[in-house]
């Protein structure tokens, strides 16, 4: 792989990974218009570690609170709202990290088409607009409880589906929840770290197993490029949905849906 290749295929990543239209659809396509590139498990790997690095540096303050909260209930010091929220992380992770365990061939064979893809951008985007438009209140991710946890946990895992957006249907189902906009992406965000961990982590062995060269160069600039264009979008993307909403995204999802089933069917 070159460095343009690297470039690109690392900013797709990057910006379309916590953006509610399908990181996946859009690397997969990116993949294609470069010439069916692919980029092999190492670059999988440095994808996903550059978009960690960047979500846990961008919520760094709140990660810190909830671990020292989380571990402080272990030492007898008593629950807070932030060692609350961490058990909500963790207990959220867990239905997508089953079902992705049990579902991983066929999310990855079956399911990987343009055809479905597209289904999934357009059905799941008009679900999005839909919560945008009615479900959306004022909770924050502090008012969470286990009911609606496992709720966001249970829906995260529909993100197998391609084109689905894992960060899309969980906000999808926070709203629908009564969530704001800016609590619905935040617990969304936070909810995606040990996925990612999670996903990083098995690459690697896949990767160790595999015993390929491995091209320190391109890894650089993918690695670089997605934390950089990851920590950009998480930042803008909060500020944006504050002001306008979901909407210009559900836009974006059926226009390129409907790509996907005309150019595939």
């Amino acid at each position: 792989m070159d460095y343009f290749t690297a470039f690109w295929l690392a900013l797709v990543q990057g910006i379309t990974e916590f953006l509610p239209i399908s990181s996946q659809a859009h690397l997969v396509l990116a993949g294609q218009w470069l010439g069916d590139v692919y980029q092999g498990l190492a670059f999988d790997v440095v994808l996903h570690a550059g978009s960690l690095v960047a979500v846990i540096a961008y919520f760094r303050h709140e990660i810190f609170t909830m671990l020292r909260d989380w571990f402080g209930t272990w030492l007898g010091k008593g629950a807070t709202k932030d060692s609350k929220l961490g058990w909500w992380v963790i207990i959220g992770t867990i239905p997508a990290g089953v079902l992705g365990i049990l579902f991983k061939d066929l999310a990855e064979g079956v399911l990987r088409g343009e055809v479905i893809m597209g289904l999934a951008l357009i059905v799941f985007g008009l679900l999005l607009g839909l919560a945008d438009w009615k479900g959306r209140g004022d909770r924050d991710e502090y008012s969470l409880g286990l009911r609606d946890v496992l709720i966001i946990g249970f829906a995260q895992a529909l993100a197998l589906i391609p084109g689905t957006s894992r960060s899309g249907i969980t906000m999808t189902a926070a709203l629908f929840l009564g969530l704001s906009r800016d609590a619905a992406a935040r617990f969304s965000f936070l909810l995606s770290i040990p996925i990612i961990a999670a996903a990083s982590l098995l690459l690697t062995f896949d990767l160790v197993r595999e015993g390929t060269d491995i091209p320190w160069d391109t890894l650089l600039v993918g690695f670089v490029v997605a934390a950089v264009s990851t920590y950009a979008c998480i930042h803008y993307f909060l500020a944006f949905i504050r002001r306008i909403g979901m909407q210009p995204f559900v836009i974006y999802r059926l226009i390129l849906g409907g790509l996907l089933l005309w150019f595939f069917l």
